[in-house]
């Protein structure tokens, strides 16, 4: 029989990880471990932070309109968060990348 063995706790996902799975991460499709590591970075990224907070008020201001959202407006929206995350932009700074 083996000793006990404590594990270490995973580190936080980096900036590209969490880009890669925010949108599932905010619909609650990610599984609990990379949940958890998700949710670690948005507590220490600002940028990553601010860009969830960007997304959760946006897709709350869809669902509150009450009528369904066109999926490629979703799917622009998507691809927007990703070209957004890949250029490193600060999405708080309200200049577009290569301005």
């Amino acid at each position: 029989m083996r000793p006990w063995r404590r594990t270490r706790p995973r580190p936080a996902a980096d900036c590209h990880e969490v880009a890669r799975v925010l949108q599932a991460f905010l619909d609650h499709e990610v599984d609990d471990l990379s949940g958890a590591r998700v949710a670690r970075h948005l507590e220490l990224c600002r940028r990553c932070g601010m860009e969830a907070a960007v997304y959760t008020e946006i897709k709350a201001s869809l669902a509150g309109r009450g009528m369904p959202v066109d999926p490629e407006t979703l799917r622009q929206l998507r691809l927007f968060s990703q070209q957004l995350a890949a250029s490193g932009a600060d999405p708080g700074d309200g200049v577009p990348p290569g301005a």
